[in-house]
C-alpha cells in the first residue's frame, strides 16, 4: 500500500474527523484523482516536441499519456480543430499517491527559492490546480536529455464540497501553502 493512503487512513482522516466535526469516515475530504497536463502549442511548428513531451510525461507519471486535439479552429493561432496540441494523464488509486506524496515531499522542496504554494488556487469546489514552470523539478527527468523546458499543470480532485476543506485535507497531507 502506499504510504500516504496509509498514512491517510490511520491519521489524517480521524484528524480530519475530529477537528473539524465531520460525522463519519466517508464525509470526510479525500483526493480522487490527479490530472497532469502538458500543453503544446508549439506541436503546430515542431513535430518532435510531441514526442519528447510524451516521454517525459509518461516517465513523471509512470503511464502512458493520452493526446489532447483542439476542440475549433482558431485562425490566429494557426490552429484547425482536431489537431493534436496537449497530453494528459489521469493518475487514480496507488499512482495517485504515490505521485502525491512524491510532489509534497521531494519535487517542491527542489523548486528553486520556493515560498510555498498559492493558497487562493481552488476551482470552488475544492479542486487545486497547481502550475509548474519546468518539468525538470522532478527526480526521474534526467537534465540533459531534456529538450526543452515545458510547463506542466497538476490537478488535484478531492471530495471536498468546499474551498476552506479542500485546503484543510491538503494541509493535513503536508501541501506547502504560502503564510497569509
Amino acid at each position: 500500500m502506499a504510504r500516504l493512503k496509509e498514512r491517510y487512513k490511520k491519521e489524517i482522516a480521524p484528524l480530519l474527523i475530529k477537528k473539524y466535526g465531520y460525522k463519519n469516515l466517508m464525509e470526510a475530504p479525500r483526493v480522487v484523482k490527479i490530472v497532469l497536463n502538458i500543453g503544446l502549442g508549439e506541436s503546430l511548428a515542431n513535430a518532435k516536441a510531441m514526442e519528447a513531451a510524451e516521454k517525459d510525461l509518461s516517465t513523471i507519471a509512470g503511464q502512458h499519456p493520452v493526446v489532447t486535439k483542439a476542440k475549433k479552429s482558431i485562425a490566429a493561432f494557426k490552429l484547425r480543430a482536431g489537431v493534436p496540441i496537449g497530453m494528459m494523464v489521469t493518475l487514480r488509486d496507488k499512482r495517485m499517491y504515490e505521485f502525491l506524496d512524491k510532489l509534497v515531499s521531494v519535487v517542491l522542496p527542489r523548486i528553486r527559492d520556493f515560498q510555498g504554494i498559492a493558497r487562493d488556487a481552488f476551482d470552488g469546489q475544492g479542486n487545486y490546480t497547481l502550475g509548474m514552470k519546468e518539468q525538470i523539478v522532478f527526480p526521474e527527468i534526467e537534465y540533459d536529455k531534456v529538450d526543452k523546458t515545458r510547463g506542466l499543470e497538476i490537478t488535484i480532485v478531492t471530495t471536498a464540497k468546499t474551498d476552506e476543506d479542500g485546503r484543510r485535507l491538503l494541509e493535513a497531507i503536508g501541501m506547502p501553502f504560502k503564510k497569509n
